[in-house]
């Protein structure tokens, strides 16, 4: 089957990068990351899109960030050591069993674990979205030039507005009328 260009929920999963407790104070703006996460989580969860996330080397970055985790409580936690979460096996085997071909990309930092887990799976045939404004670094350049190559590489650069609206597809549905209520300002 071939997809369109836009964000489809049952063809997606929401994938997590990395958002963890003793790399998080690093990040720039970091606050404004941790509510986009929350805020796409909570949409993610109320529409039943698949949520995965990882965690790079635990023991020394810590968990994923005490904000996330009561909206983590149903998604598949992923540890690695791998900076490209797809290197990892069992990486590879959770999304192969998925059967889902859309991949939106959030997390730290963009220009290493997001850059090279999108690239790695853009290369295994996944339309891949990074979305801008729920990724971040250490350093505002470094994001910057990482979002430039991944639109080269032919990621897709989205907003969180942009996955909510195309994951509800249309206005006219009380799933709209609730998600608008609660989540859309």
């Amino acid at each position: 089957m071939r997809l369109n260009s836009l964000i489809q929920r049952d063809q997606s999963v929401l994938c997590v990068v990395d958002v963890q407790q003793r790399l998080a104070p690093a990040i720039v703006n970091v606050a404004a990351l941790i509510e986009r996460h929350q805020w796409l989580l909570a949409i993610a969860n109320q529409l039943l899109v698949p949520v995965v996330y990882t965690e790079q080397y635990p023991q020394g970055l810590g968990p994923t960030v005490n904000e996330l985790n009561g909206l983590l409580a149903s998604a598949q936690k992923l540890e690695k050591t791998h900076f490209s979460a797809y290197a990892e096996q069992h990486v590879r085997e959770y999304f192969s069993q998925t059967k889902r071909q859309q991949i939106v990309l959030t997390g730290t930092e963009t220009h290493v674990c997001v850059l090279q887990t999108a690239l790695d799976m853009q290369a295994q045939g996944f339309k891949v979205f990074v979305v801008e404004d729920a990724v971040g670094s250490r350093r505002e350049s470094d994001k910057r030039l990482a979002l430039q190559r991944l639109r080269d590489n032919g990621c897709q650069i989205v907003s969180s507005e942009m996955v909510a609206f195309e994951w509800l597809h249309r206005s006219a549905t009380d799933e709209f009328k609730h998600i608008s209520r609660n989540f859309l300002r």
